[in-house]
């Protein structure tokens, strides 16, 4: 049985919220909603960010909502589905030294599923954000969670995982985090 998530050995993998590709995923807007409230708090409890984009050139930047909640979070951009193909974020993920990552972009069935499973092929343990990835079609995406899950990824939701993050009401972060979700 997993434990709960140690935010001190924890980093955020954001892939691909793209000005080209978002748009065409289904419930867009509200997964936009939940990604900015979901990476504001992770910064308040000082989870590093990972971010990626997808052939930026063609899909275009990080969307604007997304982007300022990120602040001056590093961009990688890549030209593979998995993250884990791409030596900057390889590279980068390596030298953050831990071992376990907060998952969620897009396309669930995609980049997200490829790059969560080459990182449990890796060693490192995988907490899937559902509510904050999603692909063009809700099928796509609910096959891809059950995939995901099975091969040993932990599947939660955003609130949940800031939450577990903390103690309890008197951890640092609490109120602002309390006040995100809200």
């Amino acid at each position: 049985m997993k434990k709960l998530i140690d935010r001190s050995n924890t980093i955020a993998a954001v892939i691909d919220f793209q000005t080209h590709l978002l748009p065409a995923m289904n419930g867009s807007e509200e997964l936009e909603s939940t990604v900015v409230r979901l990476v504001k708090g992770l910064k308040v409890l000082g989870v590093p960010l990972l971010v990626t984009t997808q052939y930026a050139k063609g899909l275009g930047p990080t969307t604007e909502p997304i982007q300022e909640a990120l602040g001056d979070a590093p961009v990688i951009d890549k030209n593979t589905f998995s993250a884990c193909k791409n030596k900057d974020f390889r590279d980068a993920l390596s030298k953050s030294g831990r071992k376990s990552v907060i998952l969620f972009g897009i396309e669930t069935h995609i980049c997200v599923q490829q790059t969560a499973l080459e990182l449990l092929a890796q060693g490192y343990d995988v907490t899937l954000i559902e509510d904050a990835c999603s692909s063009r079609h809700a099928r796509d995406h609910e096959v891809a969670i059950r995939r995901m899950q099975a091969a040993g990824c932990i599947v939660t939701t955003y609130e949940s995982i800031l939450f577990e993050m903390m103690d309890g009401s008197k951890t640092e972060g609490f109120k602002e985090i309390s006040a995100i979700v809200k």
